[in-house]
């Protein structure tokens, strides 16, 4: 039994100290095998690799992928004119030269980053320093990323790390002039607005007074061309009426009889008292207007 025991533990023994002797590259990692505490070996084909068991040699990993480095505190910069810039930037870099990389930086991204930060702000305070407000948001935005990026190349050597990119993803004033822009911006606004109003009250006021003024002149001629035709109908009707009296003056007199009638009660609730017996009921009773009849004998 204890034979069998020993077997096992041999065989377990021996297992573990084969497998410790084994790891696997990664196409998206550098291997750096290290012997005593010194860099012994970088591995950067993928594949099953082999090296001396624990503690003669250990393997660290590094991603070889492209790794991003966001501002992580965004901080106030003045431009040539005294303006004061908030810019947020980013930086696209990876490892290039594993062995120099973890002499300065060890083994951990986070360290590069935390050393590359200050470097990628003081090159911004530089490029940015040197232009105004106008060139650092559209005319030159590209060229300071560009100068920036030129600056960077040579300092990440010494961390064995290739900037690819610098990149301004926003550029804000300072909150106190922030708030002075917005307020002066919104003034220049409302003169704008006011400005078009008075122009459209101005334009409308021509409008109305144009309109009245057509008005009035179409009510004049219409007035005009309506007292023409009136004037030509009460003339024909006057032609009429003397050439219909002429003919019968008796008709004439009864017309004129009931124009009268017409002209008196023109309201229904006119009351007058007459007699009955007077010239202005004859006509209606049939009896001829005019001077009494001789009475017979």
């Amino acid at each position: 039994m204890n034979r069998i025991t020993s077997i096992v533990l041999g065989a377990l023994v021996a297992f573990m100290v084969l497998s410790s002797t084994m790891y696997v590259v990664d196409q998206r990692q550098f291997a750096v095998v290290y012997a005593l505490g010194e860099i012994k070996e970088v591995v950067s084909e993928p594949g099953l690799k082999f090296k001396a068991p624990p503690p003669f040699q250990n393997v660290v990993f590094l991603d070889r992928r492209v790794q991003t480095l966001d501002n992580p505190d965004p901080r106030p910069i003045f431009t040539a004119e005294k303006k004061s810039l908030v810019l947020d930037w980013l930086v696209k870099w990876r490892v290039t030269d594993p062995r120099q990389f973890i002499r300065n930086s060890g083994s951990t991204m986070s360290a590069v980053n935390a050393r590359l930060s200050p470097i990628v702000q003081a090159a911004l305070n530089e490029e940015v320093t040197k232009r105004d407000v106008r060139a650092v948001l559209a005319t030159e935005r590209d060229k300071v990323m560009q100068d920036v990026r030129r600056r960077l190349v040579e300092e990440a050597k010494q961390f064995g790390i290739e900037i690819l990119d610098v990149r301004i993803k926003r550029v804000d004033f300072a909150a106190n002039i922030t708030e002075a822009v917005y307020r002066r911006m919104e003034s220049e606004r409302k003169r704008v607005a006011n400005e078009w109003r008075a122009t459209g009250s101005a334009e409308a006021e021509k409008i109305r007074a144009d309109a009245d003024r057509q008005r009035e002149v179409i009510l004049a001629e219409a007035y005009r061309d309506a007292q023409l035709i009136k004037g030509e109908g009460d003339a024909k009707a006057s032609a009429l009426y003397a050439e219909a009296f002429g003919r019968d003056p008796q008709f004439a007199q009864f017309y004129r009889s009931l124009e009268a009638y017409r002209a008196v009660w023109k309201n229904k609730s006119d009351v007058m008292v007459l007699d009955p017996n007077s010239e202005f009921f004859k006509a209606m009773r049939g009896a001829p207007t005019g001077p009494a009849a001789p009475a017979k004998k």
